[in-house]
């Protein structure tokens, strides 16, 4: 999928439009070192799955835990707000080894790619919940439990607003805010980079104060802020093949037809 030329094409408009302002010829090294950093993502996706923990253990090094350990304890559930990096398999496995989440995930259209997919990651994670089984996800807060989710996709439709992700209006799911409202769960910034010695941080925040608010949109727009400030410290790691900008608020696409 990622060595197509329709996921290069989405990838450089992405980089084109959060990146404007930087020189043409850094956009164009951007894209290459993304597609180095997404080979790489593949190749740990095994290490993730099938890594013993020692290895796990060895490579992977978390800042910050007694954030989601403080945020547990007051057995509300948290919700371990993450954004999709090229790392995400390994590192939610590394963090899956020290404490215990569910996490929310898109099936995949093939059932025997569906098939590795969960079973791999639910070698380190309690279970997995789809990502349309809000009521699941609602259900393991409740418990007191921690729930791995990342709402930095385009599903568009209802339950999204435009908010600006790098100065360009992102279809964004409004459904962090919406269930932290309905359970009165933390919500606590995960975020995790490959380093150039072949280890991976792993980096949790303290929960966010004052969240939910009474606006979804000052809520959407913050916590879109929260992921660009992540990915500008890492923006070759980010996912870009991923139609961020598929929908505008003027009903337009900056993707061609193929792409």
């Amino acid at each position: 999928m990622i060595a197509v030329p329709r996921r290069r094409e989405i990838a450089r408009i992405n980089l084109d439009l959060a990146f404007a302002d930087r020189p043409a010829e850094e956009r164009a090294n951007m894209l290459r070192q993304h597609f180095e950093a997404v080979g790489i993502g593949l190749f740990e996706m095994g290490l993730g799955w099938w890594g013993s923990e020692n290895f796990l253990r060895r490579v992977g090094h978390i800042e910050g835990l007694e954030h989601l350990d403080a945020a547990v304890a007051k057995g509300k559930g948290v919700i371990l707000l993450s954004a999709h990096f090229t790392t995400l398999e390994i590192t939610g496995h590394i963090l899956g080894i020290e404490r215990p989440l569910h996490v929310l995930y898109r099936r995949n259209e093939s059932p025997l790619v569906e098939h590795f997919l969960k079973n791999g990651r639910e070698r380190h994670a309690v279970d997995t919940i789809h990502k349309d089984d809000i009521r699941g996800m609602i259900r393991h807060l409740k418990k007191g439990h921690t729930v791995w989710f990342a709402f930095d996709q385009n599903y568009g439709g209802k339950g999204s607003v435009f908010s600006p992700f790098f100065g360009v209006p992102a279809a964004t799911n409004t459904a962090t805010s919406r269930v932290s409202k309905m359970t009165s769960a933390a919500v606590v910034p995960f975020f995790a980079y490959r380093t150039a010695d072949g280890n991976y941080v792993l980096t949790i925040q303290k929960a966010l104060d004052d969240f939910p608010s009474q606006d979804e949109q000052s809520d959407t727009d913050r916590l879109n802020n929260l992921i660009e400030d992540a990915v500008r410290s890492q923006p070759a790691q980010y996912l870009w093949i991923h139609r961020r900008y598929r929908d505008t608020p003027e009903g337009l696409s900056h993707y061609s037809p193929q792409a």
